[in-house]
This record gives C-alpha cells, sequence and structure tokens, in this order.
C-alpha cells in the first residue's frame, strides 16, 4: 500500500456506512413563558411530553424524538440551542409555542442555532371544547397566535426552516414531519462525510465537474482524489480464499451460469469489490466516483462491485462525478427503511413514439441493485469502452411506479437541486440484446415538457434516481441546504418554468 495515502483505520469498520434512523434525534422543544403561573405551566410540559412521546412512537417518524424542558426564558432557549449544536445526534428540533411566547426571547438562541429547524404549528387539543371553554383554556391554548409570533421572528431573520401546520395526530402532518426527519438526517449525514475520487474527472466533459471547494463550504462534505494505483495495491492485497467467499455469495444471490462460476473474471470482480471495499472502510468514505478514462492496473472497469456496494450504502457516480456520487448517498440516507431503492443513473437514450414516449435509463454497468425487479442475473460481456478486460455486471429491469431523478449542479455562483418526476413502467418488449440494468420511465408533466424544463434548468445527465423518495423529501433537504430547487412534475408549465429560473437567478 502506498505509504502516503490518507487513510484513517477505524474501530468497527462499518460503523460509517450503516444506516440507522434511529439512532439519531429531533428535539422537541416548546416556547411559553411564566406570565401564565405554575400550574399551566406544568400543563404545557405535560402536554408537550405527551406529543414528544407519541411522535416517536409513530413509524411514519423514522428518527428519535426526545422531550425537552419547556424553554420560558432568553437564557434557557439559548441553552437548549447551544445544546442541541452540540448534541452529536441531533439532527434538527421541532419547536411548538403552546402559549404566547415573546419572539424576542429567540433573537440570541436561533442567532447561534445551527441545526435544521422545524416549526410544528399544531396545537394540544384537536377540537374547541364548545360548551366548556373559558379563559383558563383560552390562556393555555394560545399556539393560533403564539406561532405567528414565532414565526414573525424567523421570517424576520430570515431563517430557513420548515413549517408544518395541523393537528399532531394528523396522518397529513406526521408524514410531512417524517419527510423532515428523512431530509435533516440526509444534511446531517453529509457533514463531515469524506468522499474519494479515483482518478480525475471525465475529460472535457463540463456538468459533472465543479467547484469542491465550494461544496465542502456549502454542504460539510470533501472531496479528495486518490491514484488508481492507490486502489490496486488493496486490490492485490484481498487473500484469495475471502475471494472465495465472495464468488459463492455472487452464486447463492443471483442467477448466474455454470460456465461463469468458472471463469476467472469472476474472481477478478470479486476481488476488485473487496479491495474497493477496505479502500471504503479504511479511508472512512462514504462514496466514490471512477472513470474509465484512469484504469491503470485493474483487470477490469468495477461494475457488480459497484452495484453491490451502492446496495451497502455508499454514494457512487461515475466518470469523475463526485456531486452526484455525493447526492446518491444523502438520497440513501433519507430512503433507508422505506420500500424500493435509490440508485446512479443516467438518461440514456429515448422512444420518440408520439403515442408513448419514453426514457431509457442506464450506465455502462454501474445500476444499484436496490432497485431490481426480481433476482438480476450476473453476467460478463463486452463493453466496448476503457480498454480493459470483459466486466462482470448485474443486469436486471427496473420496477414500474412513481420515481423521482435528482441532479445537483454547480450554476457557478451558486449550487441547483433539480428534480422531475417519473413514472417507471414495464418495457413493452424484451431486452435481449442489451446487457446491463435498466430503468424506463415517462418524464411529468410529459415527454416534451419534462425534458425541455430539464434542459432549460441545466439538468445534468447524471442522476440520483430514486422510488424510494419524493420531491418533497428533496424539496425540504434543498431547504435546510439553503440552495435552490427547481422542480418538473405534473403541474409543470414552461413558461412559469422559465420564469421561476430567472427568478432565481435573481434571488439567489
Amino acid at each position: 500500500m502506498n505509504a502516503n495515502m490518507d487513510l484513517v483505520p477505524i474501530t468497527d469498520n462499518k460503523q460509517h456506512i450503516m444506516i440507522n434512523l434511529k439512532a439519531l434525534e429531533i428535539w422537541f422543544v416548546t416556547g411559553s413563558q411564566h406570565l401564565y403561573g405554575e400550574a399551566v405551566l406544568q400543563q404545557v410540559a405535560a402536554h408537550s411530553r405527551e406529543i414528544a412521546e407519541s411522535l416517536n412512537r409513530d413509524p411514519r417518524i423514522p428518527v428519535t424524538v426526545v422531550y425537552k424542558p419547556t424553554v420560558k426564558t432568553p437564557e434557557e432557549i439559548y441553552a437548549i440551542c447551544m445544546e442541541a449544536n452540540a448534541a452529536p445526534n441531533c439532527i434538527g428540533i421541532v419547536t411548538w409555542m403552546h402559549t404566547f411566547s415573546p419572539a424576542k426571547m429567540w433573537i440570541r438562541g436561533l442567532k447561534a442555532l445551527s441545526r435544521p429547524i422545524c416549526h410544528l404549528h399544531t396545537q394540544y387539543n384537536r377540537d374547541i371544547p364548545w360548551k366548556e371553554i373559558d379563559m383558563d383554556f383560552m390562556n393555555l391554548n394560545q399556539s393560533a397566535h403564539g406561532d405567528r409570533e414565532f414565526g414573525f421572528m424567523m421570517s424576520r431573520m430570515r431563517i430557513n426552516r420548515k413549517v408544518i401546520t395541523g393537528h399532531w395526530q394528523d396522518i397529513g402532518v406526521l408524514q410531512e414531519l417524517g419527510a423532515w426527519a428523512r431530509a435533516a438526517a440526509g444534511w446531517h449525514d453529509w457533514q463531515g462525510a469524506r468522499l474519494v475520487r479515483f482518478g480525475d474527472n471525465m475529460r472535457y466533459v463540463a456538468v459533472t465537474d465543479g467547484d469542491k471547494v465550494e461544496a465542502e463550504s456549502q454542504f460539510g462534505f470533501s472531496v479528495n482524489t486518490h491514484g488508481i494505483g492507490d486502489l490496486v495495491a488493496m486490490i492485490r492485497d484481498i487473500p484469495d480464499k475471502a475471494v472465495t467467499a465472495l464468488v459463492k455469495e455472487y452464486a447463492d444471490s443471483y442467477r448466474i451460469t455454470s460456465s461463469l462460476l468458472k471463469d476467472p473474471a469472476l474472481k477478478d470482480a470479486a476481488r476488485i469489490e473487496l479491495g474497493l471495499k477496505a479502500f471504503l472502510e479504511a479511508g472512512r468514505y462514504k462514496g466514490f466516483s471512477d472513470t474509465f478514462e484512469d484504469l491503470h492496473g485493474m483487470v477490469q472497469l468495477p461494475g457488480i462491485s459497484v452495484q453491490r456496494l451502492m446496495k451497502a450504502g455508499y454514494g457512487f457516480a461515475g466518470e469523475g462525478d463526485w456531486k452526484t456520487a455525493a447526492l446518491v448517498r444523502a438520497m440513501k440516507v433519507m430512503g433507508s427503511g422505506l420500500p424500493g431503492g435509490s440508485s446512479f443513473m443516467e438518461d440514456y437514450t429515448y422512444h420518440f413514439d408520439p403515442a408513448n414516449p419514453m426514457v431509457l435509463g442506464s450506465h455502462m454497468l454501474e445500476i444499484c441493485e436496490s432497485i431490481a425487479d426480481g433476482q438480476p442475473s450476473c453476467e460478463k460481456h463486452p463493453l466496448g469502452i476503457g480498454g480493459k478486460a470483459d466486466p462482470v455486471r448485474l443486469i436486471f429491469n427496473s420496477a414500474a411506479g412513481p420515481a423521482i431523478n435528482a441532479s445537483l449542479v454547480d450554476m457557478g455562483h451558486r449550487f441547483r437541486l433539480l428534480v422531475n418526476e417519473v413514472e417507471a413502467v414495464t418495457p413493452p418488449a424484451d431486452l435481449p440484446r442489451l446487457p446491463v440494468a435498466r430503468v424506463l420511465w415517462e418524464p411529468w408533466p410529459d415527454m416534451k415538457t419534462g425534458c425541455t424544463a430539464w434542459i432549460l434548468a441545466g439538468g445534468a445527465h447524471h442522476t440520483c434516481y430514486s422510488q424510494q423518495l419524493t420531491a418533497d423529501h428533496l424539496e425540504d433537504f434543498a431547504d435546510i441546504a439553503g440552495i435552490e430547487l427547481a422542480r418538473i412534475d405534473k403541474h409543470t408549465n414552461l413558461r412559469q418554468f422559465r420564469n421561476e429560473l430567472r427568478w432565481n437567478d435573481a434571488c439567489y
């Protein structure tokens, strides 16, 4: 191994890539004041605890909801905000004003807060108790105007936040809060995350490159390059016994021919996977990219290895595209535990049938098996690019159903997150001569509008395709990150969309 490699050994080689959202916390913080007396404050605390514990039990919210004592003074507010900043597992706070909490008390704390914030505009009781309501009830249940006071201050301070309105037991409210929690988890995972590029960006390509310094400042993750020789050295060090065990795992997991099981190429592919995994674990990397233009010393381009590592939770994108690799990782964190999968993707070719236009998405080799419809087939085929031995890869169709395509692009003076809602469909015919994993989809609102809007927004040909997440998840994520989001969905009108891009240019 190259002695100059910046690799940091860790005790548990899996701990940095495992995705356990329940280990993360959002803190439920309720605002009030001393004006109402101790009896009211005790009721406020009891109601707040009940709501927090109920939210924590609800399966729609994937993280742990932690009740925090009611804050009633500027000092208490500042202290809880600083405590949240310092707590390693706290990914955000949910605020609620049970009574009236004068918002000037919040200024210092909100200025100091570095965690994402969600303002839950709710109240303890769902219904007005028409026959029993009196001034004691009114003094206790003042969220209707207490939250407006708090909302004014955050608007005055230009603070990005999520606002959710409705009763805390409503399904819609719980779904919104769960989606925001997932977005906050993805953002938390980016903070201090490390991604590695093996080689540089694909020569002359624009959209996959960008400003890595600005990205680290804006997003919190770092991207650094290792020569392919550093990886090759680790691949060569993999013991034969481990390779044999992984080949058996391939045989148990996929449809595979007896001839391929005897082919040395399968062992080469397994050795690459084990070497890649060892490199990523040793360096505590959460994502990576490579390029077929820089494969010196490698027997074949990584195929099945990349597909399986993505399924394990790593971010990936081809041809040096570090932005998409980071986005794939974030979306895998956000989607953890949800049905379906998320994968690196590329709009490859079109079906321009006027009656049924569609997009065929794929890549040379590297589509995550988490989106496979059924058991993948493990095969070896010529690639026709890269000048290496025929690579082993998994071949499958993706499942039909709603999905999104997302692209993170560097616009020069800002980053833009572009999201297109799509509908994946079952291929109308077999693809017997196409030896790659693939997915067929219809972009919303229609092929012409969806593709034109994507081009107008400068969206990349590389994306993260997800059947786990919705555009709402990424809208929350963009708000937390403080970046522009351009959304192409069933309601997109090209004239309006073009104007939104122009307004965003002025805004950002």
